[in-house]
Formats: C-alpha cells, structure tokens, sequence
C-alpha cells in the first residue's frame, strides 16, 4: 500500500479538519420562543413570502449566525403552510457576506431569498430579497443624551441640518430615535432628516421604484452633516468617503460617545488617490467581477472595457470569489485590478496584494488626461453610469461615438509624448495597445464574421480578434496585440520547449506508478528504442 503522506505531498487532510476562526453571534441563544421570533421577525418573513407568492425559497446566513438557521427554517416552515420549499444556502460567505447570493439561489430554481443579517441594500439583478437585520439591542437614551451634550458644547460650529444613518441592526427603532433627535435638535436650530431602509428589494426588471441603500446618492447641494449611528465599521469608512463633502458625526453604542468622524477623511482619500496615481501607470488592467447579483453589473463590465479600450489599455476580465494575494498573483501581467463589487467590498486597501486594486471610479479618474478630483466618491454603479459621457445615448451607438472622438483626440496628440510617474519620480513611455486599427469587441460567431476578420484589407486589419495568425508551418506564429504573450516574452523561463526534430530518439524507461499524493517504485524492466 502507497503511504498516506510523502515528503513531497500531503493527504489533504488538513484541508477538511481546519477550523475557522468564527465569531458567533449569541445575541439570540437566551431568548425565549416569542422573543427569538420577534428578534428574526418570522411573522413579517412569512407574510412576505404568502404574499409574494414564492414557492421556492433560499435562506441566507453569514457565517456567525448559521447556528440560528435550522431554528428559522422550523419556525419559517411551520407558518409560511404546505405546498412552499425552503433552503439553506451552504456556499462558504466571505466574512461577513453583504451582497446576496443570487447564484447560489438560482441552483435550486428559488423565487426569492431572504437575507439575515448585515446587508449592503444594493440594488439586484435576479431575485426578490427579504432581508432580516435582527434586532440589535440599543439605549435610545443614552443615545439622545450623549447627542445633545456634544452639539450643546459644539454649537458654535453646529450644522443646519443632519441626515440620520445607522447600522442595519438599528432599523427596528429608527423611527423612534429619529422622533426623539427631533425634539432635542429642534430647539438647537438643526433639521432632522432621515432615509427609511427598505427591509425588501425587488429585481430592476419588476421594480421602477429607486432602492434606498446605505450608500445611496451622493449629498445633495446644500450638504446636510451625516449622524452615524453605528461601530466603527466599513459602513461608516464608505460613508466618510462616499460623503467627503459633509461633516460626519458618529455615535458609538458600545462606548456612547459621540464625536467627529469625518477628520480622517483627508487621510482615507489620500490612500485612495495614491492608488490612482500607481493606475496611470498601468497599461493592462484586470477586471475582476466580484458580484453576479448586483444590478447593472454587466452595463458597469461593458463600460470599464470600452473605457479602457478607448484609452489604449489592455484589459482582461476575470470572475473571482473571495479575493486573495495568491490568486491574483496568477496574472502577473496584469499591471492594475478593478473590482466590480458591491459598495462595501469595493475598497481593498490590504498591502498583501501584489498589484493595487482599484474602484470603477477610480479607475475613470486615473485615465483622465489631467486628474481632476475634487473630493467627490463613488460606490453606486448605477451613479457611474448615469455620469458616463454619451449615457444617454444608445447601447449601440455610443461606443462608436465614443470611439471616433477618442480617435480624433488622439490625431492631434504626440503619441511618444512621455508621461510623468508620481510614483516612481521618472518619465516612461506609456503601451498602446489597439492601434492598429478600430477596435472589434465583439467574438466571431458567424462565418461572415471570419471572413470580414481574416481580410486584411478591411478595417479591423492587425487588430486583436478571436482568429490567431499562423505561418507557413500551420504553427502559431504572432498573437496579436497580447499583453500576455509580450509578457512571456520578457520570462526567462517559458515552459516547456518542444524541440521537434533537434533530439535524437531516446529509451522509454519504466518509471513510478501511483497518484500525486504518493507514488511507489516498481521494477525497472529493459526499455524499448523509440524510433
């Protein structure tokens, strides 16, 4: 028998035993039945599901409460009646999973999902979501009072108004706290304003009704101070960046106090600036879609690869899951990454990472000409797209348009012009690739199309397309305009080399038999002359 280990391979063993680091959520272990329903709102769940109609549901848990998920599949069960299916989604959730995992629902053909716990409230693409926060224990007087003392000591500098925002944990006694802000406020000349969190989204085909998120649109012009209610969070990170613009106040429930968050904007944005100025000088870019349940994530997708298209840039798409310094570190041509994600897993600032990860729209910044940044932070896709050049024009018709006035931009530039690096302090000159014609983004799916793509003579003459050049040998001699192949060409290892016809035959000898995880030694018998 071949040994369970080697020196060279394990069994896979630990793989399977490892534990996990996991904080549970124990906030639910001693309530009594009545309680714990009221905690999971399981009467609201169940009428939402009666009266949706849905027949097919999934469940979704972060990984802190999936202890609590076969309670709530019981309970759910016993009032939503006969005839409706309920699952437990067991895809693995990345901490604490924001976005709604639309695919994972789709295996079993659900109807709906619904969301417990922390949510980032984006807008989906494919399924109804039920989400259910919980009901996080809080002291709306100790709030109000630590709120009111520090705006008494402060009201010298004391806003106009204030735009309430909270954890999602919060949302069950949002309208009390904002009663009782307003009674405080009122006197001290500061309006309350507040934006209800919806508890159920619909997907953008059945609804024309805009989300409420808690990254939402940006700050209206009068620029209302924001009230965080909330833990330090990445909530409150995008919040600061999101509304860089606007005073920031937050109210930490587990030490009540309340102060100024928003002095550390200036540092976040810094960081994130530094990352754009190490994107402009990327020439190949990596588009790495992290979310497939997000709406407009595919329009984003379309957007970013004409973008840089129009721009000369080499871009690559690339589905992920869970991010990780070792998985990205396959592409190592790729000189930049832009995550498409939901608004709380879009700012990746791990200093593991090989390459800098950018957001969409700090990626549209690093490709202007002459950065113009002026404080203003973007999360929201559908916000990205409506202030695209040429969104309101057709799908069809807006990259040509796009693409003829890039070109004619470019007519009138110095094309070897070199380009300043603030990151290394040098000049360099920047790749082009695409220029041997207009672009084609489109696969050939059509024999029309291998036609109008082998004639050298037409318009897409020497420009990167689905068909590969070969020479007189029937062997792949240029890929062309392919970061990937120029990058190969500067390894000094390439792989394996063929070498047809250079070597003289050799003896085929019997080696090692077994698998991977361990092989064993056999007897060498006498080998036999190739020819």
């Amino acid at each position: 028998m071949a040994p369970e280990h080697s020196a060279f391979a394990a069994s896979g063993e630990e793989a399977i035993t490892r534990a996990l680091d996991i904080q549970v959520d124990t906030t639910s272990d001693e309530l009594t039945p009545s309680d714990f329903d009221e905690f999971y709102d399981i009467s609201r769940t169940a009428e939402e599901i009666i009266n949706g109609g849905y027949k097919r549901i999934a469940l979704q848990f972060p990984d802190e409460l999936l202890h609590v998920s076969v309670p709530i599949y019981r309970r759910l069960k016993a009032n939503i009646g006969e005839g409706r299916e309920l699952y437990v989604l067991a895809d693995t959730s990345y901490g604490r999973q924001a976005s709604t995992i639309a695919v994972a629902a789709q295996h079993v053909d659900a109807h709906a999902v619904v969301h417990y716990g922390h949510a980032c409230l984006t807008q989906t693409s494919r399924l109804p979501v039920i989400y259910v926060f919980g009901h996080k224990a809080f002291n709306i007087s100790a709030c109000i009072v630590s709120v009111a003392q520090f705006f008494q000591q402060h009201e010298a500098g004391k806003p106009e108004a204030i735009l309430l925002k909270h954890d999602v944990g919060y949302t069950h006694m949002a309208d009390a706290l904002r009663s009782q802000l307003e009674v405080i406020l009122n006197p001290l000349g500061i309006k309350t304003l507040y934006e209800p969190i919806s508890t159920k989204t619909l997907p953008t085909s059945n609804s024309s009704e805009s989300v409420i998120s808690q990254e939402v649109s940006s700050p209206s012009s009068s620029n209302p101070a924001i009230l965080y209610i909330g833990g330090e969070s990445i909530t409150l990170t995008n919040l600061l960046m999101t509304y860089g613009l606007s005073e920031v106040f937050s109210y930490d429930s587990s030490t009540h106090v309340t102060g100024l968050a928003s002095t550390r904007t200036n540092r976040l944005l810094m960081r994130r600036y530094a990352a754009v100025q190490r994107a402009r000088d990327a020439d190949v870019f990596g588009i790495l879609v992290g979310t497939l349940g997000v709406s407009s994530y595919l329009p984003l997708i379309r957007h970013l690869r004409a973008l840089l298209a129009r721009n000369r840039k080499k871009s690559y798409t690339i589905s992920v899951g869970k991010l990780n310094p070792s998985k990205l570190a396959n592409f190592l041509e790729i000189e930049c990454f832009v995550l498409v994600a939901c608004p709380e897993n879009s700012v990746i600032e791990a200093k593991e990472f090989l390459r800098p990860i950018i957001t969409p729209f700090e990626l549209e910044i690093a490709l202007q000409s002459t950065p113009n940044w002026t404080g203003r932070y973007i999360l929201n896709f559908e916000s990205i797209l409506a202030d695209a050049p040429g969104a309101s024009a057709g799908d069809d018709e807006a990259p040509d348009e796009k693409e003829s006035g890039s070109q004619s931009e470019e007519d009138g530039q110095d094309l070897d012009q070199p380009v300043f690096s603030l990151i290394t302090g040098t000049y360099r000159h920047a790749k082009r690739y695409g220029t041997g014609g207009e672009l084609s983004l489109h696969p050939i799916t059509r024999p029309s199309d291998f036609l109008e793509a082998t004639d050298t003579s037409g318009p897409i003459s020497g420009t990167d397309s689905a068909v590969i050049l070969r020479n007189q040998d029937d062997a792949v001699a240029k890929l062309s305009d392919s970061a990937a192949g120029m990058f190969l060409q500067t390894r000094t290892y390439q792989g394996l080399e063929t070498r047809a016809g250079e070597d003289a035959p050799s003896v085929l000898e019997q080696g090692q038999s077994g698998i991977a995880r361990g092989y064993r030694d056999v007897d060498h018998n006498d080998g036999v002359k190739v020819e």
